[in-house]
């Protein structure tokens, strides 16, 4: 149990029947009344971004999340199959808690899993970029200029990304994994 006066960004804390990550918080005493805790909670299950406001005297339940090293191994149906980088352990992790990152994930990439105590699994982290080969685009056209809006291609995991137009398929390019956008050709 901890006070609202431990609220901490990234603490994981049980609300409203889920487990929520705090992306935000404010203290706020106003001139007149009882201080509070102004709070953006993110719901690890779904993504959902609530705002939520918490009295001062409100006692709040956390939760130890571990963040074990993980192997990225293969998909099977909807579960996705890792290992344990320090004990070789296999881990099937579903659909759900993976969400949209599964076009980022290339087989022997390193991934944090996420976990509470009790072995749910509440997601992944993946790097911050990855290097994918383009497997299909628009072809160059004369005239073209590396300024503008750019083109479409597709990545070797079905990812859709918008590239400059001096991008040709086959060329292997840098992804921002928080955005979706290309950074650069490795």
């Amino acid at each position: 149990m901890a006070n609202t006066s431990d609220i901490k960004n990234g603490m994981v804390i049980e609300y409203s029947n889920g487990l929520f990550e705090v992306v935000e918080f404010q203290h706020v005493k106003p001139g007149k009344g009882a201080a509070f805790v102004r709070t953006k909670l993110k719901n690890l299950r779904t993504g959902q971004v609530i705002d939520n406001t918490f009295r001062t005297s409100e006692k709040l339940t956390t939760v130890r999340i571990e963040k074990t090293k993980n192997q990225y191994m293969y998909k099977d149906s909807d579960l996705f199959h890792f290992m344990d980088v320090d004990t070789y352990e296999q881990l099937s992790v579903p659909k759900d808690a993976i969400g949209n990152l599964d076009k980022y994930l290339m087989e022997g990439m390193e991934v944090k899993v996420r976990m509470t105590p009790t072995s749910d699994i509440v997601g992944i982290e993946i790097p911050i970029s990855v290097e994918q080969i383009l497997t299909e685009c628009e072809p160059n056209i004369k005239g073209n200029t590396a300024s503008g809006s750019g083109k479409v291609g597709h990545t070797e995991t079905g990812l859709r990304i918008t590239i400059p137009f001096f991008v040709e398929a086959g060329t292997k390019i840098r992804i921002d994994t928080r955005t979706g956008e290309y950074m650069e050709r490795v």
